[in-house]
């Protein structure tokens, strides 16, 4: 995989707006915007916060039920223990993701909002933007074109960090709990934007050209087949792993802050 610097990216996304008019870009969220998982940081704020409320418990007893995790009678702590399985490799990636966004079953959707914005605030989110992502995403604003970010963190909390690279809302595929009467529910909606999800996710919400798709690891890499222009951003080992599987992927050079 070759590294190609922002300007020469650039130029080529140039190349296809102006071959094919009204296209977009995709980006991936965590590792590929910025530094980290903000993910991780809204669930780790939730179960610091004491959070996790009874709607959500039965729900957390069944999916350990199904991995081997033992049930705990304090919420918290199976949380915490589901969690380490996860990084053990004992709980699937999707399931995973799909928990960190039902856990707030029982929450009120704009409390929330509210939430994952200060947790955006607090863990530093503005500073961990990848200098690279950010000068992509203010080209491309400028020639007006769209930026979706699709991700399989929370809905929630990549709407309230996409605001730091000037992504609204409006642009965020995500894993979006269920609500009901305001209430969120421990259900999400399908597909859930991780790995051929995230293709489908989109597509879901537009057919508009992909012009450039970004990301970071190996669960991008439908995503980035599915792009005219393939980028990696400061790619992990297992994206790097199964880059030949796309010749057309390229590594962004990677610029300091």
């Amino acid at each position: 995989m070759r590294t190609e610097r922002v300007e020469e990216t650039l130029e080529r996304i140039r190349r296809e707006v102006e071959r094919t008019p009204d296209g977009v870009l995709a980006f991936d969220g965590d590792g590929t915007l910025w530094s980290g998982d903000v993910g991780d940081d809204l669930f780790m704020a939730l179960l610091e916060h004491g959070g996790v409320r009874p709607e959500a418990r039965a729900a957390l007893e069944r999916l350990g039920a199904r991995h081997g995790v033992e049930a705990h009678p304090d919420a918290v702590t199976l949380a915490h223990a589901l969690f380490k399985a996860f990084e053990a490799g004992r709980l699937p990636e999707k399931d995973t993701y799909e928990m960190m966004a039902w856990i707030f079953a029982g929450w009120h959707a704009e409390e929330l909002r509210g939430f994952a914005l200060d947790v955006v605030a607090r863990r530093g989110v503005a500073g961990r933007v990848h200098p690279e992502a950010r000068r992509v995403v203010e080209w491309a604003r400028g020639q007006g074109v769209d930026c979706y970010v699709v991700s399989a963190s929370p809905r929630a909390v990549v709407e309230a960090a996409v605001r730091e690279v000037g992504i609204t809302p409006d642009f965020v595929v995500a894993c979006t709990p269920k609500e009901e009467g305001g209430r969120l529910l421990t259900s999400v909606f399908e597909p859930v934007p991780y790995g051929p999800g995230k293709v489908n996710s989109l597509r879901e919400r537009t057919n508009r050209p992909l012009y450039a798709a970004f990301g970071d690891n190996v669960f991008d890499l439908e995503l980035l087949a599915a792009s005219r222009v393939p980028v990696a951003i400061r790619p992990k080992a297992r994206l790097r792993d199964r880059a030949a599987e796309l010749p057309a992927l390229v590594q962004l050079h990677p610029e300091e802050a």
